[in-house]
C-alpha cells in the first residue's frame, strides 16, 4: 500500500473530518497552548493520551501520525543532547570546558522534545483531515477581524495554507531525489557519519531547485485561474457549527485549563 506524503490531506468520514474547519483550527491552537503549558509527568501523560485519542478519532494510521516525528529523529537527539550538556549549570555532574551535563538539562531536553513531538502530531492531524480550501477559508474567517486595521488577511491565510501544503510536497521531492541518488550509488545507510554527510550534500541543491520550480508552477496556476492579491473578497460564510463542534471546543478548553491549573 502506497503511503501518502507527511501532512497531505486524506479524505475520510471520521469524527475529526466532520468537524468545522474553523473549530479544528481553534482547537489546535488551544491544544498547542495546553502542550506548551505541560510541565509534569501527569500532564504529559494526559497530553499524550489526548493526542492518541485524537489520532484514533481521525482514523489516521499510527505510522502516518508519527511520520513527521520519525523524519526529525536526529533533530530531537541533537536538541536533547544540547539541553543535557548546556542547560542547568548550577548543579552539573561534571564540568569540562563549556559542557556541564546535569539532570536539570536532561529534564529540560525531554520537555522540549516531547512538546515538539506532540505539536507535530496534532498539526499533522489537522492537515490530514482538512482540505486545503477549507483550511484557507477557515484561516481567513478567523483572521477577518484584522481587516479593520488594514491587515491583508486573505493573503496571510493563503500564505499560511500554501506553506503548510508545501511541507508534504518537499518531503515527497526529497524522497524521490534520495532514491535517485541511491540508484547512482549514494550510501545513506552507511554507519560512517562522513559517508552519510557526503551522501546528503548532493541532495541540498536539487531539493531547493525542486521547491522553487513547484512554487513557480503554483504561482502560474493561480494566475491562470484569475487569482489576484488586490481583489476584494467578501467574507465567505462557513458551515454553521454543530453540537459536536461545540463539544470539541469545550473538551479542548477544559484540557488546557486543567494543564494550567491542576497538572
Amino acid at each position: 500500500m502506497t503511503r501518502l506524503p507527511t501532512g497531505m490531506y486524506q479524505p475520510g468520514y471520521s469524527v475529526i473530518h466532520g468537524l468545522n474547519a474553523d473549530v479544528k483550527i481553534v482547537c489546535l491552537f488551544v491544544l498547542l497552548a495546553a502542550v506548551v503549558a505541560t510541565d509534569s509527568v501527569l500532564g504529559y501523560a494526559v497530553s499524550i493520551a489526548a493526542a492518541v485519542a485524537i489520532v484514533y478519532l481521525a482514523q489516521v494510521s499510527v505510522p502516518d501520525a508519527l511520520a513527521p516525528v520519525r523524519r526529525l529523529v536526529w533533530f530531537f537527539v541533537l536538541i536533547f543532547a544540547m539541553n543535557t550538556c548546556f542547560y542547568g549549570p548550577d548543579d552539573p555532574w561534571v564540568r569540562w570546558w563549556i559542557f556541564c551535563p546535569s539532570m536539570q538539562g536532561m529534564i529540560q531536553g525531554a520537555n522540549v522534545v516531547l512538546r515538539v513531538m506532540l505539536i507535530l502530531v496534532l498539526s499533522g492531524v489537522l492537515t490530514s483531515t482538512t482540505s486545503p480550501m477549507k483550511l484557507t477559508e477557515g484561516l481567513e474567517r478567523l483572521l477577518s477581524p484584522l481587516r479593520f486595521v488594514r491587515i491583508p488577511t486573505e493573503q496571510i491565510a493563503m500564505i499560511i495554507s500554501v506553506s503548510i501544503q508545501f511541507i508534504p510536497t518537499i518531503f515527497e521531492e526529497t524522497d524521490m531525489i534520495r532514491k535517485a541518488q541511491m540508484a547512482r550509488g549514494a550510501r545513506f545507510d552507511s554507519r560512517s557519519y562522513f559517508e552519510k554527510a557526503k551522501a546528503v550534500m548532493p541532495l541540498v541543491i536539487p531539493i531547493f531547485l525542486a521547491a522553487f520550480k513547484r512554487a513557480d508552477e503554483l504561482s502560474l496556476a493561480m494566475e491562470s485561474r484569475g487569482y489576484r492579491t488586490d481583489a476584494v473578497h467578501k467574507g465567505r460564510r462557513g458551515e454553521k457549527p454543530a453540537l459536536c463542534d461545540y463539544l470539541a471546543i469545550l473538551v479542548c478548553v477544559a484540557l488546557c485549563a486543567a494543564q494550567l491549573t491542576i497538572f
